[in-house]
This record gives C-alpha cells, structure tokens and sequence, in this order.
C-alpha cells in the first residue's frame, strides 16, 4: 500500500532499537528520509544500517538522549537541520524504572515525568513550528496501553504516560487547522529488550496474559506508526490507538 509519505522527512526519538527502530524502518520503508538518534554512537550506526535507502539523500543519526527538555530539544533541532525540515515526528523515549506506591520516592516522579511527558512537549514545540507553514505535518507518539489501564508495578509509567496524553489530545485540537495531525499509539507487550527487562525474559509468560496469547512484533507496530503518518489518515486527529492484543480490558 502506498502511504502517500514518499519524499516526506521524518524524526523518530529513541530509535535504536523496540518499538521506535521498528517504526523508523516502517516510514524508510514508505519512502520516508529518517532521522533517529540513540544515547551511543555504535547504537545509532547499527540502527543507522537497518534502514531502507530512501531517494532524495541519506537517513540521519544522532546522538542524543531525548529523556530531559533539553535533550528532545536538541534532537529535534538537529533533525530539522540534517533533513533540510520536518514533516512527521514521532515522539518516543524509554520507559522509567518499575516499582508501586510504596517503594517509589517522591524525588523518582520529575525524573519519569520529565522522561515521558516533558519531553514530548519540548519535542513538539520544535517540530510544530516547522511543520506549520507547510500546511502538512504528523505527529505520532509512541506511549503505552497503561493509559488505558495501569499496569501493577509501573507507578511512575503510569502517571507520567496519563499526562502526556492528556497533552497531546489538546495539542491535536489546537493544531488541526494548519493541516497537522497529532495521535499516539498505545502498545501493549512487543517482543522488545524491555519486555524482557520487566518479565525476567519469560516472553511465553508475559503472552499468557494476552487474549491472543502471543506478544506483538515490533515490526507490525512500526506499519500502524507509519499508516497514522500516512496521507490517508488525514482524517484521524486527536486518537489513541491501543495496540496491545486486547489485553486492555476497558471499554475506551
């Protein structure tokens, strides 16, 4: 299927590997010119070679941590200057560290707060005057099912994914008028290093808890990343699409 995204310019935050490498080989592999970056630079070569070659110039990799202000600031700046500009920006970053009411110190909450929530904001107030004047943008973000309904353990995911939500369905109402679209993607468990990390790598334990009884590939998450980005999903503004095998068990 062509997306109708060929030639278009892309950020994609945290890509190096999971969910926001697959993504980023999805929107090369729609003829997109990518810009991901990763916290080493062996990550992002790695990543870098995983890409599909694109027409109209090379795919960009930076080092560059996205988990503070500064940080997704700086990544997004210098995408819009190794790209020439930007039309999509999918907004991503790591997850904080697991624990519950009772073993979470008050000072772990602006970190993971920072980490999930503030560093979508600084990411999109970069991105959203470019993309402006061009009358054409997307902005995907990579958030997680816990919105839906909070995962035991993941207090600090939990609150600081809740708030980046709430931020972006506002921001897709106040934007919409200048032909950018802003919708995130909610996954549930993928066959990534961090499912392994909080599952103590028991991936047929983790699938036992989804109704498909099987968890996610990366790479069919990065096709519902690219499609949102799509020119046929111009139409789809302000949603949240869980992608999470049902595992999420509310009616919204």
């Amino acid at each position: 299927m062509d997306l109708g995204i060929s030639g278009k310019r892309a950020a994609v935050a945290a890509s190096t590997a999971g969910l926001g490498l697959a993504s980023a080989q999805a929107l090369a592999g729609a003829g997109v010119r990518v810009a991901i970056c990763g916290r080493t630079a062996d990550r992002v070569e790695a990543a870098l070679a995983t890409l599909p070659a694109v027409d109209g110039g090379d795919h960009v990799g930076l080092v560059a941590d996205v988990g503070t202000v500064d940080g997704a600031t700086s990544f997004v700046d210098r995408a819009l200057d190794g790209l020439g500009g930007l039309d999509i920006l999918v907004p991503n970053a790591g997850g904080p560290p697991p624990g519950n009411f009772a073993s979470t110190p008050m000072e772990a909450y602006l970190p993971a707060i920072e980490l999930n929530l503030l560093s979508t904001v600084a990411m999109c107030q970069a991105a959203v005057p470019a993309m402006t004047p061009q009358g054409w943008g997307r902005i995907t973000a990579i958030t997680s099912h816990s919105v839906r309904q909070p995962v035991a353990g993941l207090i600090l995911s939990n609150t600081a994914r809740a708030g980046v939500t709430g931020f972006l369905k506002t921001l897709a109402g106040e934007i919409a008028r200048h032909g950018i679209t802003v919708n995130s993607v909610q996954p549930g468990l993928h066959a990534t290093d961090r499912l392994l990390s909080l599952h103590g790598g028991d991936v047929e334990g983790a699938a036992r808890t989804v109704p498909t009884q099987t968890v996610g590939r990366p790479e069919d998450f990065g096709a519902v990343v690219a499609f949102l980005c799509s020119d046929q999903a111009r139409f789809i503004n302000g949603a949240a699409l869980v992608v999470d095998g049902g595992a999420a068990q509310g009616l919204q």
